[in-house]
This record gives C-alpha cells, sequence and structure tokens, in this order.
C-alpha cells in the first residue's frame, strides 16, 4: 500500500532535500576571496617570496583578531552595539603592562594590563545599564576618561617591556608564529561557547531578538555587561602583547577601534547582530593586513588606505547579504524604500 502526500507536504520536503543538495556559501568567503586576490596581486607587484606576505599577516593579524572577538560579541547583542573604546584600551594597557612587567615579571604584566581592560569596560557597562546611556556614546565617553589615563601613564613610563614577553610574542614553531597559534585557540574556544554554552546561545538570542530573548527567560542585562567586559578582557590582553611586539605609546591602538569593527563585517558576521562568524575574523584580518601591505608597496598614503577600507566594508556588506540570503540587500532596501516614498499616479491626481 502506497501513500501519496499531499502536494504541499512533496513540495515541502523536496525543498529540504533541494536545500540539502545545494552547497552554502560561507559568510566569511568574500573575506576568504579577497584575501586571495590581494596575496596574488602582492606576488605579482613584489619580487619576494611569494610565502613572505603571508609570514607577515600571521604576524600582525593575531593582534587584530585578539580585539576583533570582543568587538564581534558586542556588534552580535543587536543594532546600536559597538565598542568604539577599545583602541584607547590598548594604548593604557600597554603602558600598564610594561610598568606592571618591571617589577612583578611578565606574568603580572599581562594580568594587570587584562585587570585595566576589565576596569574601563566596566564604565561602559554603568553608563549604558545603569544610566541608559546608548551604547556607542558610552563607550566614546570611557574612550575619553581612558585617554586621559594613557596620557598620565606616558608620563611617568620609564622602562620597556619585559624581555621573556618580548621573546614569546616573536617565537616561533615550525615557522608560526606562536601568538597566531595562541589566538587561534582563543578563537576555537570562543566559537565553541557560542555554539555549545548556554551563555552563548543567549548572546545569539539577545542578537536576534532583544525583546524575545527577554521574555524567554534570558537575562539581557547580566548578558550585555559580561560580553563587554569581555571586550574589555581581550582589548587589555591585545595591548599588553603589543607592548612587548612593538612598544607603547599614546596611539598605539587608534588604528584598532576602526579596523576591529572592519573586521568583523568583513568576515561574516551580521551588523544587526545575531549571527557572529569566529572563522571569519580570521581572513578578515588577513585581507586587510595584506591590502595594507599592498597599498604601502603602491605608494598610497594612510588615508587614501582608510577610504579604500570604509569602501570595501560596505561592498562586502551589501554583497554578502544578497549571496548569502540572509536578508535583503542594502541595495534592495534602499530601491524598496524609494518606492514607498515615491507617490504613484493616483496620488498625484488625488493630491
Amino acid at each position: 500500500m502506497t501513500t501519496t502526500l499531499p502536494d504541499t507536504t512533496s513540495q515541502t520536503v523536496r525543498r529540504r532535500q533541494a536545500g540539502r543538495s545545494r552547497l552554502v556559501w560561507p559568510a566569511w568567503g568574500w573575506s576568504f576571496i579577497g584575501m586571495i586576490g590581494v596575496w596574488l596581486c602582492i606576488i605579482t607587484v613584489s619580487s619576494g617570496s611569494p610565502i613572505e606576505p603571508l609570514n607577515q599577516a600571521l604576524t600582525l593579524a593575531p593582534y587584530l583578531v585578539l580585539v576583533a572577538l570582543g568587538q564581534m560579541l558586542v556588534i552580535t547583542l543587536g543594532p546600536g552595539n559597538i565598542d568604539v573604546s577599545v583602541g584607547a584600551i590598548i594604548s593604557m594597557t600597554a603602558y600598564v603592562s610594561v610598568a606592571v612587567s618591571f617589577s612583578m615579571g611578565p606574568v603580572a604584566g599581562i594580568a594587570a594590563a587584562i585587570a585595566a581592560g576589565i576596569a574601563a569596560a566596566s564604565c561602559s557597562v554603568i553608563a549604558i545599564l545603569l544610566l541608559r546611556v546608548p551604547p556607542i556614546i558610552a563607550t566614546l565617553a570611557t574612550s575619553l576618561i581612558v585617554a586621559s589615563a594613557t596620557l598620565l601613564l606616558a608620563g611617568a613610563n620609564r622602562s620597556g617591556a619585559a624581555p621573556a614577553l618580548r621573546d614569546f610574542v616573536n617565537a616561533k614553531v615550525a615557522g608560526i608564529p606562536v601568538i597566531a597559534i595562541v589566538v587561534g585557540l582563543v578563537t576555537v574556544a570562543v566559537a565553541f561557547a557560542l555554539r555549545r554554552t548556554t551563555f552563548g546561545l543567549a548572546v545569539i538570542a539577545t542578537g536576534q531578538s532583544f525583546k524575545a530573548a527577554g521574555k524567554a527567560g534570558i537575562r539581557v542585562p547580566f548578558v550585555t555587561a559580561v560580553v563587554y567586559l569581555l571586550s574589555g578582557t581581550f582589548a587589555g590582553l591585545a595591548g599588553g602583547l603589543l607592548a612587548a611586539f612593538i612598544s607603547p605609546s599614546t596611539v598605539l591602538g587608534t588604528s584598532y577601534m576602526l579596523d576591529s569593527i572592519a573586521v568583523v563585517v568583513v568576515g561574516g558576521t551580521l551588523i544587526a547582530g545575531g549571527r557572529p562568524v569566529p572563522f571569519g575574523l580570521w581572513t578578515g584580518a588577513t585581507f586587510f593586513v595584506l591590502l595594507s601591505g599592498l597599498l604601502n608597496l603602491v605608494g598610497w598614503s594612510v588615508g587614501a588606505q582608510n577610504i579604500l577600507k570604509g569602501v570595501l566594508v560596505v561592498l562586502v556588506v551589501v554583497i554578502s547579504s544578497a549571496a548569502t540570503r540572509t536578508g535583503r540587500s542594502s541595495l534592495r532596501r534602499l530601491l524598496e524604500g524609494r518606492r514607498t516614498q515615491t507617490p504613484t499616479t493616483k496620488e498625484k491626481i488625488h493630491g
């Protein structure tokens, strides 16, 4: 005896089977293609080893990925959540790490940098949750406070990073920087936490619908507080490590604020929240590091490079939203918005 499925049911089954067989374009795919394209351009322009640009990228990208991990968690919370204080925190914690490691050792210096990052992020949390200040304004105020503290620390600084910490950030295993391996493991841990832990799922749920998450019993204020504190933690850790890799300065973290946002967006994380893509931070960061190297080779100024980065971010957001079908593309929304604003023929006649 055979059972005939209703038309609607059979169509649903066929759609599901087609969905399983069809390859899904990864959210980080565009940044990966861009990374390969820029790498090939560098090989064409320069006369050095083709592996050298990748080695340099693996040396510089981990610090950007570390900051972007915290920025990604913040952006995942939903619209309006962006941490613009990470650059100032990096600059401040670099001085804190150097000052503490000089007298108490490199481990204590890194721990102090992380603690300083958490303390700075606490200011943002208080402003956001208790004073009801919009996140971007709260983190901007925090960055101004932290920048003032950085100037005081810079004036009192009389030491450099601990030699042991310098050796660590410059160490390599089989040609791969140790710092890249460590940050890679941290990325895996964050990705696992987002998909396999209650807190990680709560972060994603909050970004998908703030109100629905609250009605489902998720403590949204607690999740928000922890996410911003984690952003400060990652920025503080990056500052402590950068103090050994480069050297402390009052502008050390300036570029990391905008670059971290760009890496998150280009890497596939939805700017509207609810979909983090940790692996995309690596393709996005590597893309931007290689792009900066290429533009330096051809003689572009820093200002021109920043303009190009901004244009690329917009293009990637528009293209990826259309290609991955995660929502209507920005261009389509713009066109639809113009149609709704344009009066019809009947409205013009009866107007």
